[in-house]
């Protein structure tokens, strides 16, 4: 066991908190690493600057495993901050109590210990400790919520540091699971496994709730639309030339990846009369009414009801009449131009090819 000290210099008590840590590891016999490191903002907070700085010193350090010091107090303030800023499920599972850095395991095995007994081993056991007076800075956001916020919580909820702990595990685990899911969807479409920090940077782009997230791993596209996770493989986009039915029963459209395919039909489908037709992609702000009970509506809203996803939405074949919609596929015919009872129409359909 070595023990590593990171001496970044923010803080007016630094040096002492060096010579401090030389004294602790040789009564103990420790061996000790000192890193002084230069804390680079780059447009981050003093906080995250120093953070990165400690973990690159941690990366270089010649150890397989790095033992961190947080407690459970740290704990309920890291996912308390988390969730004040908006973060989602990976934020509210706070600290994990083992991961992985660069090729290191960080460990953190005092995570489920409160400050206050840490405290009390250190005053019966006559351990002396130096107070960091950057800890009194209200300016930096985790001394404002320690010293501001989470006193005012205990009065009115005395164990909120261990109720987000505790959920704090509660999400963690949730994330564990959603991972192994995420794994075994991917193995079973014969990908390979990501790496455990793109596990974790997927699955939290992909639970972000953007409707056009996607990520693109081992040839296929990953996306997310209405609960469902979807992997298709990655296509080559092809610009797409509109052009002009000729009565074709099957209009092969490769670049758009299938078919659009037409049969005859009597009081169904487009009315047969209402030509010439072309077929085009969406271009933005189309309007479509296929039900005469209710008004003409844009595209996007219909599909938002129809559930297509918004992904498939601009390489959808469109069928028009001059400058006007007629038919568009998992959405049907204006009602300007369906054939009427016994009239001669022709019903379209569109079929992706399988990929």
């Amino acid at each position: 066991m070595r023990a590593i000290h990171v001496h970044h210099g923010l803080s007016p008590n630094a040096d002492a908190w060096a010579a401090f840590c030389r004294k602790l590891c040789r009564r103990w016999g420790v061996p000790l690493r000192v890193y002084r490191v230069k804390v680079s903002r780059d447009g981050q907070g003093p906080e995250a600057a120093a953070r990165r700085a400690r973990y690159e010193a941690f990366a270089k350090a010649d150890v397989d495993y790095v033992a961190l010091a947080h407690n459970q107090d740290d704990q309920a303030e890291t996912v308390l901050m988390n969730l004040l800023r908006g973060a989602g499920r990976r934020g509210a599972s706070g600290m994990a109590r083992a991961s992985r850095f660069r090729g290191k395991t960080l460990l953190r095995p005092l995570l489920d210990v409160p400050r206050a007994q840490i405290e009390a081993y250190a005053r019966r056991n006559r351990l002396s400790w130096i107070e960091d007076e950057s800890n009194a800075d209200q300016a930096l956001t985790r001394n404002f919520v320690r010293r501001s916020v989470g006193p005012l919580l205990e009065k009115r909820f005395p164990a909120w540091k261990q109720s987000l702990a505790r959920a704090a595990r509660h999400f963690s685990s949730a994330e564990a699971g959603a991972g192994d899911l995420l794994r075994k969807f991917l193995q079973a479409r014969g990908l390979r496994a990501p790496s455990e920090a793109k596990l974790v940077e997927m699955l939290k782009q992909l639970t972000s709730g953007g409707a056009r997230t996607s990520i693109d791993h081992d040839g296929v596209r990953l996306r997310v639309y209405r609960g469902k996770l979807n992997a298709e493989k990655i296509p080559a986009r092809s610009a797409f030339t509109p052009l002009k039915w000729e009565g074709e029963a099957r209009l092969a459209l490769p670049e758009l990846g299938g078919e659009l395919r037409f049969r005859r039909t009597r009081g169904k489908g487009i009315d047969a009369s209402r030509t010439p037709l072309g077929v085009r992609l969406r271009v933005g702000g189309e309007r479509l009414q296929p039900d005469a009970k209710r008004p003409r509506r844009t595209l996007k809203n219909l599909f938002q009801e129809a559930g297509v996803p918004p992904w498939e939405r601009d390489r959808l074949p469109l069928i028009v009449c001059g400058d006007d919609l007629v038919w568009v596929p998992g959405l049907g015919v204006d009602v300007r131009y369906r054939a009427a009872k016994n009239r001669r129409g022709v019903l379209p359909e569109w079929r992706k090819m399988p990929r």
